[in-house]
Formats: structure tokens, C-alpha cells, sequence
């Protein structure tokens, strides 16, 4: 009974179907005619897929280029903005985390991707205060070692001497090596002396050579000891009560690094 039951009411409803008339088959007819014309005119903004790669490859993506996204009227319209040269932060002291963490003296610095160069410039002889400071990169642009003679001591007094001492999270790479070698030839009366947590890339060829080259300059390259890592955060940390007490391998990593200094530099 079920099924013929279920079979007559199939019966009825196509009946009752086929008896609408033609006004009403119209009026279906228009309204689906409607649904199909907002699927149709629902816009597309999606770029094409070619295209988008080859703007992050050419690096005109928003964030890569200094893009600025401002919408009008629903549509997004892209506008030039004007970024800065360097992404440096400059300042007088850092965050006791920023310390602990930037400058420890790892072996494998995973995860320290910026260089801290905290600095002390003496003019002896002049009448002048040190000048004291640091500075902090991301490797993105600008090193923070070739901006401080871009920031902090970008035209030297020819006549006067400059005692410059840096305190810095890893040694200079391949390019700033170069770099400050060539100004320590140029600028006779400046002196730097370099203090180093860690040696960035001391297994390279290259920077070994340029390493050398720097010291061959003038520089003296030291690595930093339990004692200057406890003026620096004397100097420029902004600790307010904080003391500070160096962390357990400390020492044992200074050892280390003071031989790989000196095989180095042999």
C-alpha cells in the first residue's frame, strides 16, 4: 500500500504541474532567468595566477615595494608610498630580552637574525663627551656596522682623532669587512676597536679573508668576555634594577670562540 500510495502522489503533483498555465511557466521562466544574471554579473578580482608570481618575483608586492592598498567605492586601488633608506633602529638602550637574547654567545645563533652594535666614540684631546648609542639592523637593508658611519660618524674631522669602539652580537659579514677597511685607510686618525659575542660564518673562506683584511686595516677584533658583557648591560640596557648575571656557558663559550679568533687571524 505504501508504494502505490507514494506512486499516486507522484501521479497527482505532475499532474498539478502540468496544469499551471502558460503566464505562470513565464513568470518561472523570468525569475530563473534573474538568479542566472547575479551569477553572471558577480565581479572577478582575483589577479591571474601568472601574473601574481611574477610581481613577488620582481618584488612589487605590497609589502616588498612600499605599496600602500586603499579601497574606493569597493575597488582597490594601489598607491606609492616613500619608505626610508635603512631599516635601522638607533637609540641609547635596549630591552634587557633584546640583550640576553641578541648577544648571548651561542655556537649556532638559530633564530638571531639581527645585529645589535652598541658604540662609544671618544675624541681625545677635544672637548667633547663620548657620544654613546647602539644600533639594531634585520639584515634587510643597511648593516647596522656601515650605517653608524652613515648615522652616527658620517664626516670626520680630518684633523681629529677618533677612538671608536663597537660592542656588536656577531662579527662584520663578507661585504662590511670590505667596507670598513676601506674607511679605515681613508680616515688615518680613526681607531676601531671591535668586540664580538659570536663570529658569524668563521668556516668561510671569504670571511676569513676579509676578516683578516680589516685587521690588517687597523682594527683589533676581540671577542667579548664575561666582563664586557656586564658593561654592556651596565651601559646600554635599560635594566632599572635588574642585575645581571652572565648565563652558565658563558665563559666556556668565550674560550671557544677566542680559538677560532686566533686560528683565523694566524
Amino acid at each position: 500500500m505504501a508504494d502505490r500510495t507514494g506512486r499516486v502522489s507522484v501521479k497527482r503533483k505532475e499532474k498539478k504541474a502540468e496544469g499551471k498555465t502558460n503566464d505562470e511557466k513565464d513568470k518561472e521562466k523570468a525569475k530563473c532567468g534573474k538568479k542566472q544574471d547575479r551569477v553572471v554579473k558577480k565581479p572577478e578580482t582575483t589577479p591571474e595566477p601568472c601574473a601574481a608570481a611574477e610581481d613577488k618575483k620582481n618584488g612589487e608586492a605590497a609589502g616588498a615595494a612600499g605599496v600602500q592598498v586603499k579601497k574606493s567605492d569597493g575597488n582597490a586601488e594601489f598607491e606609492p608610498i616613500e619608505l626610508p633608506p635603512f631599516e635601522i633602529v638607533t637609540g641609547t638602550q635596549m630591552s634587557p630580552f633584546y640583550f640576553k637574547f641578541q648577544f648571548r654567545n651561542v655556537e649556532y645563533s638559530s633564530g638571531r637574525n639581527k645585529t645589535l652594535l652598541c658604540y662609544r666614540v671618544d675624541t681625545p684631546g677635544g672637548s667633547t663627551e663620548s657620544l654613546k648609542g647602539y644600533l639594531e639592523d634585520e639584515h634587510a637593508t643597511a648593516h647596522a656596522e656601515e650605517a653608524f658611519f652613515q648615522q652616527v660618524l658620517p664626516d670626520s674631522n680630518p684633523s681629529q682623532e677618533y677612538d671608536v669602539t663597537w660592542y656588536v652580537t656577531s662579527s662584520p659579514c663578507v661585504a662590511c669587512t670590505a667596507k670598513l677597511a676601506n674607511i679605515l685607510r681613508q680616515r688615518k686618525k680613526l681607531r676601531l676597536c671591535v668586540f664580538c659575542s659570536r663570529l658569524f660564518e668563521c668556516e668561510e673562506p671569504e670571511l676569513v679573508e676579509g676578516l683578516k683584511a680589516l685587521v690588517s686595516a687597523g682594527c683589533k677584533l676581540r671577542m667579548m668576555k664575561p666582563s664586557d658583557f656586564q658593561h654592556v648591560w651596565e651601559t646600554y640596557v635599560e635594566k632599572e634594577d635588574q642585575s645581571f648575571t652572565p648565563w652558565e656557558d658563558c665563559q666556556e663559550n668565550y674560550n671557544y670562540y677566542v680559538e677560532k679568533l686566533a686560528d683565523i687571524l694566524k
